[in-house]
């Protein structure tokens, strides 16, 4: 195997292909996807994570996908030390790996060799702090931060309850900085980084007629089975974009299409987030328009850059 390992890397929002683009690269260039995808990790949320259906992972194998239950605890370092582990297997039996996804963290915990503080869960202090989240409300607690760690507060939506958290977490656990903390070594990855996007509007029709079509194949019901199972809402799992927004549905204190407006509000307001992770300005990314069909291009750069020249691409 050589010393750097080739590493496709697809990113972009939700929605705009990276996982159709993924599918149809990794068969001629004899791939196997590793997602980058925070949600996708948990078992029995399948509908609402968007995750590859059975006849996409018969087709293409896939890593780091259902390997835990709702209400296991993981962490960014966690996913790192899978992951890693999962590209360098896959590059051991001579084939390509792909990171698809749209989780900014773990994307670029990956490609620039984060060094993530090992600090435990700390139950107790949790507990508090998710206490004073409900009593105060989550920018209260992100005022904290804000006040304790501006670089690391810079990174972190104040409505990400969980990941405000954490950053203060191991600050009192470690009493430094978190920001202070996340060095950085080089990856043994020779990277190639695709990007898709598209025009916004267009973006934001494809993400309302793939939540229409998540309702219609059973996403309410999923999220009632996941809560029926005794998954409480404070759970990371179930504060995820298109589980927690059926909250008040589901207590009955908010009509379903209202619950679908909702979640089309808050995926479009997850989209800008996204664009904050993966910025087109990055010389890094190679962007393509995921409004004509990507696939040329893609293999184009593939073919030229890490595959050496090889690959099924005509010249």
């Amino acid at each position: 195997m050589p010393q750097q390992v080739p590493l496709i890397v697809i990113v972009g929002p939700t929605a705009v292909g990276k996982t159709s683009l993924a599918l149809r690269l990794a068969g001629p260039f004899s791939g196997e996807i590793v997602s980058a995808d925070s949600r996708q990790i948990y078992r029995g949320m399948d509908i609402g994570t968007g995750k590859p259906t059975p006849a996409d992972l018969s087709r293409v194998p896939h890593h780091l996908i259902d390997i835990i239950e709702p209400d296991d605890e993981f962490t960014l370092a966690d996913y790192q030390a899978l992951a890693d582990a999962a590209i360098q297997d896959i590059a051991c039996r001579e084939r390509v790996p792909f990171l698809v996804g749209g989780t900014g963290q773990y994307v670029r915990a990956i490609i620039e060799g984060w060094q993530i503080p090992r600090v435990p869960p700390d139950p107790i202090l949790r507990s508090r702090l998710y206490a004073e989240a409900e009593e105060s409300g989550p920018q209260a607690l992100y005022d904290r931060l804000l006040a304790r760690d501006p670089a690391a507060a810079a990174f972190i939506d104040p409505r990400n309850v969980r990941r405000v958290i954490r950053a203060l977490e191991v600050c009192v656990k470690t009493g430094r900085p978190f920001s202070e903390q996340r060095g950085k070594r080089p990856p043994p990855y020779e990277i190639l980084q695709i990007g898709l996007t598209m025009e916004r509007e267009a973006l934001y029709e494809r993400i309302d007629r793939r939540i229409d079509e998540m309702i219609a194949r059973g996403l309410v019901v999923e999220v009632q089975g996941l809560v029926a199972r005794g998954y409480g809402w404070e759970l990371p799992a179930m504060s995820s974009l298109g589980y927690l927004q059926f909250r008040e549905h589901l207590a009955g204190a908010m009509p379903l299409e209202d619950a679908v407006a909702l979640v089309k509000k808050e995926t479009r307001r997850f989209v800008r987030q996204q664009y904050n992770w993966f910025r087109q300005a990055d010389p890094r990314i190679h962007w393509l328009d995921a409004s004509e069909p990507p696939y040329p291009a893609a293999c184009t750069l593939i073919r030229d850059s890490v595959m050496r020249g090889t690959g099924p691409c005509a010249a």
